[in-house]
Parts: C-alpha cells; structure tokens; sequence
C-alpha cells in the first residue's frame, strides 16, 4: 500500500466489499436455484448451459471472498474482468432501459474490483491479517 495522507478510513474498504458481495452471492445462487431457467437465458444469448456451473461457482466464491477479504488483490482482476464480459454478453440491447442499467452497472463494479485488486482488504479482512502474521526474516549482521 502506498505511504502518504490517508483520506479514507482503513475499514473503508468492508462496507464497500460487502455491498459488492451481495451482488455476486445472489446472483450465483440464482443460478443453482433456477438453474434451467438461467441455462435458457444463457442459451439465448450464444452461451452453453454447461458453463452454469462454473459461472456460479466464480460468483458465490468470489462473493464470498470479497465477505472475507481475502485473496482481492492477487485474484482481484477476475471479478473485474467477468464483470466487464458479462456486460458485453448478456446486456447489450441498449433499448431496453433495464438493459442499459446493467450494462452500465458492470463497468462501474468492474471499476470497483480493480481498485480492490490495486488495495486489497488492508485492516478489516483476512489479507490485512495475514500479512500482519508474516515471519519477516532477520538480517545476517554484516562482517
């Protein structure tokens, strides 16, 4: 992280990850819930059912990992880019308002998740602890 004035509370980040979160649990668990309904979505759209599971299986892990804060900065760019894919292939009938809303939706997360990847989850997630409970090596005394 970078030193310098801080504007932002260190905790900032956990209300942001969870509101974020809710977008990605719920979603996944919709596609085990009405899992043929979705699959038909999918279809619809050029996409193989057969991707449904791996589809939430990204969703709720990562939802959950955003919960935990855990792994964003390493994993940080794979929300960021299914965001932006899911934008380009599901909401892209611009007539339709509702579409136009998730499309433009999916960017600004997109945005969201690549400024977690950059930060990470420094004080109020499991990131923050695990790098306080790193063994920093000590130096050899120099002869």
């Amino acid at each position: 992280m970078r030193a310098g004035p801080r504007c932002l509370p260190g905790w900032i980040d956990l209300p942001t990850r969870l509101l974020m979160s809710v977008l990605f649990r719920l979603s996944g668990l919709g596609k085990v819930t009405v899992k043929a309904a979705t699959q038909a979505y999918m279809a619809a759209y050029g996409v193989p059912g057969i991707f449904i599971g791996p589809a939430a299986a990204l969703e709720i892990s990562g939802g959950m990992r955003l919960v935990l804060g855990f792994g964003l900065r390493p994993l940080g760019l794979v929300p960021a880019g299914w965001c932006l894919l899911a934008a380009l292939i599901f909401h892209t009938a611009f007539a339709d308002q509702n579409q136009m809303i998730n499309f433009l939706k999916s960017p600004a997360m997109a945005g969201g998740f690549l400024l977690l990847a950059e930060r990470g989850a420094p004080t109020a997630g499991l990131d923050g602890l695990l790098s306080l409970c790193r063994v920093v090596p000590l130096r050899e005394p120099e002869s």
